[in-house]
């Protein structure tokens, strides 16, 4: 399971991690039956499913966090949800908690998705070259603090394409560059959720802040990670 998993400004810790989540879904299909057996077949899109796991609030301030992911779903407001490589903008349908003591709420949560924000790092629409490009234009207008205006020049130069030249080790060593920026920055938003108690407003606003710059760097590194595993793929 991921290291961690975000839902708006709260980072899950410890026994609130789930050791699993569901997730996928489905595509929406109309089926006209035809004499004879034959069938004509209408996709119209994809249904994702609801995203479910189940975890347990502990510590001194199990009923506050809970209370927070609570206050979270009677808004009925989109909120981020990111973990590994997955981000999407979810709405808390449920959130049950079976309180047990003050400091340990055992408690099942259930998202519909309202957006796949990563969906296009998984289609596969351009030429490779510039699918790379692309990726790092995508992921350079996210906003997520990382300058990726060197990899961007360093992929448009003439042989970067063709496996084994200077320009292609140059591309790739610079995307490798951005990983390593984006990783840096994915655990220092982390070590600030951490380290910041739910305890005050201050410490609410500073917490999503954080929430939404990780949220905003792991949209970007799955682009850029994409970016690199077709740099690397070029013709040889």
């Amino acid at each position: 399971m991921s290291d961690y998993v975000l839902i708006g400004p709260v980072l899950l810790q410890g026994f609130e991690l789930p050791d699993h989540i569901s997730w996928g879904g489905g595509q929406r299909l109309i089926v006209h039956r035809l004499p004879g057996g034959a069938r004509v077949i209408d996709s119209l899109g994809r249904d994702d499913a609801d995203i479910t796991w189940t975890g347990v609030f502990t510590g001194a301030d199990a009923g506050l966090r809970a209370r927070l992911i609570d206050l979270m779903r009677a808004g009925g407001r989109p909120w981020p949800l990111t973990w590994s490589s997955f981000f999407y903008s979810v709405i808390i349908k449920s959130f049950d908690v079976d309180y047990r003591k003050e400091n340990w709420l055992p408690y099942r949560l259930t998202c519909t998705v309202a957006r796949d924000e990563v969906e296009a790092v998984i289609e596969t629409v351009l030429s490779t070259a510039e699918a790379v490009l692309a990726d790092l234009a995508s992921a350079n207008s996210i906003g997520a603090g990382i300058d990726l205006s060197s990899a961007m020049a360093a992929i448009a130069e003439t042989g970067a394409a063709t496996f084994g030249t200077i320009a292609n080790l140059n591309a790739r060593s610079s995307l490798t560059g951005a990983n390593n920026a984006i990783d840096s920055g994915i655990s220092g938003q982390q070590a600030v959720l951490t380290s910041t108690p739910m305890n005050s407003a201050e410490n609410v606003v500073s917490n999503t802040t954080a929430a939404g710059q990780l949220a905003s760097l792991t949209s970007a590194q799955g682009y850029v990670r994409r970016a690199e595993v077709n740099t690397e793929g070029f013709a040889r």
